[in-house]
Order: C-alpha cells, then structure tokens, then sequence
C-alpha cells in the first residue's frame, strides 16, 4: 500500500495534474447495487472498486461514509478497510465521512480507529463540543481533520444560521475560533454547496484552508457558482458529489455511467484550475 504525505500542496498538485476538484462519495448502499451485481458486502467492494477505476482520471478525492457500511457489522468494516487499501494504492486522497466528535479520550481513540487502524487521510468531525473533541484528531501527523461548519442540508438554519449578538451567524463563529486549533496543512472545513451566497464570507475568514464542498448533484448545488467563490488560486478546494456519480445508471453499465458523470463535472472544473 503507497503513502503518499498528503500535505496542502500534494492535494493541490494533482488539482492541477487532473484539473478537477472532484471528490467522489463512495455512499454504497447495499440496497441500491445493480442487481447483476447481489446484495451482498463482496457487492459492495465489487462495486466500490468498478467506480473508483472508471471515475479515476477525473477524481482527486474518495470520501467514504461510514453510515452506509456500519449496519453490516465487521462485514461493513472489511469493505471500508478493502476499499481505502485499493484506493490508496491509486494515488488518491481518502476521507473518512464519519462526522466524530466526543470528549478527549473518546476522541483519541475515534482518531486512531480512523488513521491508524483504517489509514484514511482525513476525517470529518463536529466541533460543537469544543476544542477538546478536536484537537485529538490533529495530533495525528500527516492527518487531516475536516470541521463540519456550514453544511448543505435544510436543518443547517436550526443553528449554524443564528444570528449571535455580535451579528455574526454561529457558523462564522465557529470558523473563526477552530481555525486556530490548526493549520491551512491539517484542517479542512465542510461548507455545503447548496448556501454558496455564503461563500465570500468563508472566503474571507478561510483564504488559504481546504474547503471540502458536499451538495452538488442530487442536493442541487450550483457548481460554478460555488467554483467562482471557492476556489483560490492554489486550489484549496474538494467539491463531493455522490449520488449522481454513483447512482448514474442501475444497470450493468454503471461503472461507465458513472465515469461520464464524473467527466462531465470535471469539465467545468476544468475552467477554474
């Protein structure tokens, strides 16, 4: 298995090697496989490694979201462990989508089970309960922690849209304060494609970090838009679609299906690297 130090500069190196920002989610439902395929976890790792090989040219990242492999038990575990080892061994940056976050030493040991067990890259993490739930998982070195701070769903205005006294929303606040548990080089934050009109003001508090952009496909996300007001100039930007990539076609050409899906979105990427 290859080991690449995934630092800011190697993410945006192949940014630009590929001129794309596609992050790809591997959100393989076991109920959802074409049926030539079964319902079963093998299936799934069948699946996950006909997607990642056909989308491959055009993809920078995977993201993995545990939820979908977890209710199958160890049986979920091993495709999870199968899927980043094959994907590692293609030279791409792996996110674990596992939205952690606990106190302290529940923490460490989410971290460890995330990188030193599994070997992803990164992971996604809430930090509503404060530093302590985070700043385990930015101890790991070579690691990546990717902050929830203002994400795609209609529930985001429950509260990272209130406005505090200061006249700032929440989510603002949270950017402000996490990103000095970190640096640009280990933290990431998740900002959904569906509230691009927030952008310029991510933008103007994040000028240098990641910002890892789910939403886009079946949630309805403009990407250009969020492209005009995401991206800098380095790159610094990972746009997630799932669904519509994966989910392309039911039938036994999926895996084309879903590479002329990708194709597509890394053809207007391609204008803005």
């Amino acid at each position: 298995m290859k080991n690449i130090h995934w630092d800011r500069n190697a993410i945006n190196d192949l940014i630009h090697e590929l001129r794309s920002f596609l992050c790809v989610g591997l959100d393989t439902d076991i109920e959802k496989l074409p049926k030539h395929l079964g319902k079963t976890p093998a299936a799934m790792l069948e699946f996950n490694r006909r997607i990642v090989d056909k989308t491959l040219p055009f993809t920078v990242a995977y993201k993995i979201n545990t939820a979908f492999y977890e209710p199958l038990g160890p049986d979920g575990w091993h495709v999870i462990e199968e899927s980043i080892q094959y994907i590692k061994s293609l030279n791409r940056f792996i996110i674990l989508d596992a939205k952690r976050g606990d106190i302290g030493n529940t923490s460490t040991m989410y971290a460890k089970a995330a990188f030193e067990q599994l070997n992803a890259d990164a992971v996604t993490v809430s930090p509503y309960m404060g530093s302590d739930s985070v700043k385990p998982f930015l101890a790991q070195n070579g690691k990546w922690t990717i902050v929830l701070a203002l994400t795609s769903n209609e529930g985001a205005q429950d509260f990272q849209l209130k406005k505090l006294e200061s006249g700032k929303f929440l989510f603002e606040e949270v950017l402000e304060l996490t990103k000095s548990w970190g640096t640009n080089d280990n933290m990431m934050f998740v900002t959904g494609a569906t509230k691009s009109e927030y952008f310029h003001t991510i933008r103007s508090i994040l000028p240098h970090h990641f910002l890892l952009v789910p939403g886009v496909g079946a949630q309805g996300g403009n990407l250009e838009e969020l492209l005009a007001y995401g991206a800098t100039i380095e790159g610094d930007l990972l746009i997630n679609a799932s669904r519509s990539i994966i989910y392309a076609s039911v039938d036994q050409d999926f895996d084309q299906a879903a590479s002329t899906e990708a194709q597509y979105l890394q053809k207007i990427m391609s204008k803005f690297v």
